[in-house]
């Protein structure tokens, strides 16, 4: 089969189409024929090793896969040859994968397998913060910072059907359109220079919730336009540098500031109830209370391109790497 593979981590310049052996799906395991693979700035991080878990080589890209399975290991029950699933692997840059029978979930007959390749991590990090951690109420108010990439537009779509009133900031124009467009009340930019007086535009008594997969210069001026009691939900550091808080902002504000790691959540503390949020999150879609936005979609020979534009940060939606027709 055909794979995309790196000897070493130095640049994505490193990753190559490689031939490796087709994998045979061991017990509890399921070989899938890939579809899509999603591709978020974390994979593009641990592509480079730059994340705080640095993967074996040589390296495949990929976790979060999208497809049909194509052979059974011994010891799995209630799955069978061509059914469509998402599921968790290790190299979903490849035509095919193994998974784990515990990581698959069927897709509902309304969603596609590209929608299904971005779906499992942006959507169960926005539903496990914003009902688990943050506790939102209906009739609240949300910001959603970077709500034009997959992890924002998954809160502005989550936090709209728990019945927030959603603020969206985002850098351009185009961008607060598709956050708009997916369910976000409200939208403005993020230039830090007046931007408390354009947020208090359009709230004028603050916010209770923050969702923050940035972590850049808006931090302060937004943990600083908090209500009373108020969560600011740190996801994730796409600005780069990690940005200080003055401790005495949670104190004057009764605030909270609060992590959100979805690694450490589906796979170290919590994984049944990650689990079940899939499986809820799946039936809201079958249900048809909200359509998952497809980002840019790469062939599979552009999979370095994909990976450089996933580190961008300059897409809407989450970055797809197509590997089969879907």
């Amino acid at each position: 089969m055909k794979a995309i593979q790196a000897s070493d981590l130095a640049s994505i310049e490193s990753y190559r189409v490689a031939e490796l052996p087709l994998p045979e799906p061991g017990p509890g395991q399921v070989r899938l024929k890939v579809a899509a693979c999603g591709v978020g700035y974390v994979d593009a991080l641990v592509a480079l090793g730059r994340y705080q878990v640095k993967p074996p080589l040589p390296h495949v890209p990929g976790g979060e896969v999208a497809g049909w399975i194509d052979a059974v290991g011994a010891g799995v029950d209630g799955f069978s040859v061509g059914t469509r699933v998402l599921a968790q692997v290790q190299g979903g840059f490849a035509e095919y994968a193994l998974a784990p029978v515990a990581s698959l979930h069927r897709l509902p007959d309304r969603m596609s397998l590209a929608q299904a390749a971005g779906f499992r991590i942006n959507y169960v990090t926005a539903l496990h913060a914003l009902r688990d951690r943050a506790h939102i109420r209906p009739g609240e108010t949300l910001l959603v910072i970077g709500a034009a990439g997959g992890t924002g537009l998954a809160a502005v779509q989550v936090g709209k059907w728990l019945g927030a009133q959603v603020i969206a900031v985002a850098s351009t124009e185009a961008k607060r359109g598709v956050a708009a467009k997916h369910g976000a009340d409200a939208a403005i930019d993020r230039e830090p220079d007046g931007w408390r007086e354009r947020l208090k535009d359009v709230a004028p008594s603050g916010v209770d919730v923050v969702f923050d997969p940035v972590s850049g210069p808006l931090l302060q001026p937004a943990f600083r336009s908090l209500r009373w009691g108020g969560r600011y939900l740190v996801i994730g550091f796409a600005a780069g540098a990690i940005p200080a808080l003055p401790l005495n902002l949670p104190l004057l504000k009764g605030a909270a500031l609060i992590g959100v790691d979805y690694r450490q959540f589906a796979a170290v503390y919590q994984a049944d109830e990650a689990r079940q949020e899939l499986d809820e999150l799946l039936g809201w879609v079958g249900a048809g209370r909200f359509e998952p936005p497809v980002g840019r979609v790469f062939p599979f020979e552009q999979a370095r391109d994909a990976l450089a534009f996933a580190l961008s940060g300059e897409g809407a939606g989450k970055t797809v790497l197509s590997v089969a027709a879907v």
